[in-house]
């Protein structure tokens, strides 16, 4: 009798991935980073191990914002203030803090759950070009190319 394959946390080999977010959609470069994150890429994907690998997002203030997102898409907070209720366009987030603006995307698209907090520690995003993940020697992932 065969049995289904179920990947065990011990076993799991992890990669490192480079990837550029220049001229890139948000939505296309977190929807790529999220499986790459759940190892959905990987023929021994579990899904309730983490089996996924670790992506160093470079560039992040190049990331295209298409149509009038820049202009009309919000992300709210709240301080726990009384008062306390903040809004922020994306254009706005992508110029003050384009590695917020990413992390966000990505984290809505991973699991609600302590699984999904384990993946997303395995992003990392860095506004300019340069990274300090020389030591893992990463590979450079083009995602125009996955889809």
């Amino acid at each position: 009798m065969r049995t289904t394959y179920i990947a065990k946390p011990g076993e799991v080999e992890r990669k490192w991935y480079v990837v550029d977010a220049t001229d890139v959609s948000l939505g296309r470069l977190a929807s790529q980073v999220a499986a790459i994150l759940r190892g959905k890429n990987k023929p021994t994907f579990t899904p309730h191990v983490d089996t996924g690998d670790n992506v160093i997002i470079i560039n992040a203030e190049k990331v295209a914002l298409t149509g009038h997102k820049a202009a009309k898409k919000l992300y709210y907070f709240h301080s726990d203030y009384p008062g306390g209720f903040k809004k922020i366009k994306a254009g706005d987030m992508r110029n003050d803090k384009p590695e917020r603006l990413i992390e966000l995307a990505v984290k809505n698209m991973l699991p609600k759950n302590s699984l999904g907090r384990k993946m997303i520690k395995k992003m990392h995003v860095y506004r300019g070009a340069e990274h300090k993940h020389a030591a893992q020697q990463p590979e450079a992932l083009d995602i125009n190319k996955l889809i």
